[in-house]
């Protein structure tokens, strides 16, 4: 992918769908000078504090361990440790690997349980009584939604981990959260010309759906985007979140006469509904005289390692791969496996990412007023984070980037080769205008925590 041909981060985005794209003024500062000094957890000592709230337990803990490591790791590099891993690669860059602002940083973890009550009960802890500047984490749109409304309500920044509903940067966006991940909408876009192609325009689609704002969202993109190539949709039927067993979910799918079967599931639950639908045959079936089909529109590095030889095939999307050839994601899993002994996961990029470019805005600021820490990330043009040009889209806090179509392969290499890439489907391709899901970013200064 090409690079930008100047480190400006106001250059202009050669992407024609992003020419409407409003980037974000210079810098002023509209308030009195002790404004400043008086926002919520406005670090006065040698350290800064920041909050990582990942689900240690629940449906989606093997995704939240990977978050943790990314994060460790990208505290050990913004304090000049390690090999610097993006920091080396990172367009613009104003950090100097002395930590931020010239503190050294610290952390605090919390377990969101995958859990909305849980993740906000966690993040208000490392508010109130830790004092953090930024927090960051979570593996479900649910924990992601409660977490921004609580960072808007106390003036603290929220740079979100894996949220992939629409609802996110749609109305549920707030000014005191960002979202580098994709979504769902991006999703069906990205997949739907794939999936005409390979399995053609006449097919029966019967859905699985994690009950919870992320599902819906995923279910609702993938169906208006099958639709749109031909497809007819079977059924749609909500699953509970954790449900373990899938078996009395997918015993009607054949007698509903579909012929692809569409998992709108994460993290164990993938693992689980893919494990079970492969045992019980489902690849092997003939329906309407086609071979019966099944994908997962979110795929992520971890469920294909937990669901094995089931995914061999399988058709979805994902944000990153540690597999891609470029600078920053060549830096970064060279550093997480050196540091870790495996690749990253997509998890771990994007909570590593949303670190450093938290970090980031804070230099070009100069200062940890979240007002102007905002205002440096809203309309931010990057590069060399491992997906190629981004940005930052400041009318609803959404990253715009390529979105990658990947497939369970059929002969991977190692435990940890499970995906191969079909096709890096470019920026303008899954481009909306932000009124496609409206919602309001609500105010710069807040009352804070104090």
């Amino acid at each position: 992918m090409d690079r930008f041909k100047s480190p400006s981060r106001r250059g202009f985005l050669k992407t024609t769908a992003l020419t409407g794209a409003t980037l974000a003024a210079p810098t002023f500062f509209t308030r009195d000078a002790w404004a400043q000094n008086d926002f919520c957890n406005n670090p006065t000592g040698a350290t800064v504090t920041l909050g990582f709230n990942v689900p240690q337990t629940g449906a989606y803990a093997e995704e939240g361990k990977d978050e943790l490591r990314a994060f460790q790791l990208a505290v050990k590099h913004l304090n000049g440790e390690g090999d610097g891993g993006m920091l080396t690669t990172m367009q613009p860059n104003n950090l100097k690997g002395n930590g931020v602002l010239g503190k050294k940083v610290a952390y605090v973890t919390g377990d969101t349980q995958t859990k909305a009550d849980a993740a906000r009960s966690s993040a208000r802890r490392m508010i109130e009584k830790d004092g953090v500047i930024m927090f960051s984490g979570g593996s479900s749109s649910s924990v992601a939604v409660a977490q921004q409304a609580l960072g808007q309500e106390m003036g603290v920044v929220f740079m979100c981990g894996l949220t992939h509903a629409n609802d996110t940067t749609g109305p549920d966006r707030r000014r005191y959260g960002f979202r580098h991940f994709f979504n769902a909408y991006m999703s069906g876009a990205a997949l739907g010309p794939v999936l005409a192609e390979v399995m053609g325009q006449d097919r029966r689609a019967y859905h699985l759906t994690a009950d919870y704002n992320w599902g819906w969202s995923q279910e609702e993109s993938i169906v208006q985007s099958t639709e749109g190539i031909g497809w007819e949709t079977a059924q749609t039927v909500r699953t509970p979140l954790g449900a373990g067993d899938f078996s009395q979910y997918l015993t009607p799918v054949l007698n509903a006469g579909a012929d692809v079967l569409v998992l709108n599931h994460y993290g164990n639950d993938m693992v689980n509904s893919l494990t079970q639908a492969v045992q019980f045959g489902m690849r092997d079936k003939q329906v309407n005289g086609r071979d019966f089909q099944i994908v997962v529109p979110l795929y992520s590095e971890l469920m294909a390692e937990g669901a094995g030889e089931a995914v061999k095939g399988i058709l979805g999307t994902s944000n990153w791969s540690w597999q891609l050839d470029n600078p920053g994601t060549m830096a970064f899993a060279k550093s997480f496996g050196q540091e870790y002994g495996r690749p990253p996961s997509q998890a771990a990029h994007t909570c590593y990412v949303q670190t450093l470019l938290y970090a980031n805005a804070v230099e070009m600021a100069g200062t940890f007023y979240p007002p102007e820490v905002i205002r440096s990330l809203e309309g931010l043009e990057f590069d060399g984070m491992g997906n190629g040009p981004t940005l930052y889209r400041a009318e609803d806090h959404q990253c715009f980037k390529p979105v990658l179509v990947v497939k369970g392969k059929e002969n991977p290499s190692s435990q940890f080769d499970l995906l191969e890439l079909v096709q890096v489907v470019p920026t303008e391709q899954i481009t909306y205008p932000h009124e496609l899901f409206p919602g309001e970013l609500g105010p710069y200064e807040v009352a804070g925590c104090a």
